[in-house]
């Protein structure tokens, strides 16, 4: 097992060509999460309409990653819970090379009940290989959250954890999350201004995102220079060119990336069609300059979700049997 796990330590590749993606059932916005996601947006429309639009942009976006090779794994929400922002599956688990999952403690209640072992079931019926559950759901008990790849950006080859503390990102959950996974934790604040005050930013994947090559951020973000410093630090020490983004770039979702691989193992940035819009063609040479772009329309999901296309993809590392 220890040659075994040296190995994928020496053969870790940042991106996959498998993600989960769960399509939703009862998708609105999510009273619950509203109270401190600040990109949540009401819409005039009933909830079943919205449901019915979320789930016309998640098609969509499946067929268009399918189509460019992705290897999507597709499960459907159920009917029997509350869970209107199941369609955001990386926040409670995440998937990774050495057979581990990983399982998140949720801030609003209604979100822990998207954790399902059947999702896991499935992935072993297609062959994949489950070592060990590292669970940390039970600090919900004492208030205390971490809210996966949402909270979390894995730097998986240079072994480094990028996270922006928030109600959602404690940061002791966060230490040992690292100690248990082996990262190098990277520490910060990430800030946008909500009604003319700095607030603090939900998830650190909105933004940021660490692909092969490259990061996109927002620097703009990290209010404390110091901190700022220490990030740019890493991130153009494991050779990395940093994109920086503007805080309105952020809020069109352009920090909401993930980059995957798709057919011959070609690299693509998966975003949606709001993020893709609202870069300039600076930023678009620079992302063309290290992989293709996908884009998808995700409208309804971004303004009542508060989330878009990385937040709907779970990437699975997992190794096949």
């Amino acid at each position: 097992m220890y040659l075994y796990l040296q190995y994928i330590k020496k053969n870790m590749h940042q991106t996959t060509n498998t993600i989960l993606m769960v399509r939703p059932i009862n998708f609105r916005k999510n009273e619950q999460t509203a109270v401190n996601n600040y990109f949540q947006e009401d819409i005039d429309l009933q909830n079943a309409e919205i449901n019915k639009k979320a789930q016309e942009e998640f098609d969509g976006f499946v067929f268009k990653l399918k189509s460019f090779g992705v290897n999507v794994v597709v499960v459907s929400d159920t009917e029997e819970s509350d869970t209107p922002d199941s369609i955001f599956p990386n926040n409670w688990i995440s998937f990774h090379a050495d057979g581990t999952v990983g399982l998140y403690p949720m801030f609003a209640e209604n979100r822990r009940l998207e954790r399902r072992d059947d999702i896991l079931a499935e992935l072993e019926k297609s062959e994949f290989i489950i070592e060990n559950v590292v669970d940390y759901t039970s600090a919900e008990d004492e208030g205390l959250f971490l809210e996966g790849t949402g909270s979390i950006i894995l730097d998986r080859v240079n072994n480094k954890a990028y996270c922006a503390l928030s109600e959602r990102a404690d940061e002791n959950l966060f230490i040992e999350f690292c100690e248990d996974f082996e990262y190098t934790p990277i520490v910060f604040v990430a800030n946008q201004t909500v009604k003319g005050d700095r607030a603090v930013i939900y998830h650190t994947n909105v933004m940021m995102c660490v692909a092969e090559t490259f990061a996109v951020i927002c620097l703009d973000s990290i209010d404390d220079k110091s901190e700022k410093k220490n990030v740019l630090k890493h991130l153009k020490e494991d050779g990395k060119q940093v994109i920086d983004i503007t805080e309105a770039q952020m809020h069109s979702f352009a920090g909401n990336m993930l980059q995957v691989r798709g057919e011959k193992d070609a690299q693509f940035l998966v975003m949606s069609k709001a993020a893709h819009e609202s870069l300039t063609q600076s930023q678009l040479a620079k992302i063309n300059n290290h992989c293709k772009i996908i884009s998808s329309s995700l409208e309804t999901i971004e303004t009542c979700g508060g989330g878009s296309a990385r937040c709907m993809m779970a990437e699975v590392f997992l190794p096949k049997g």
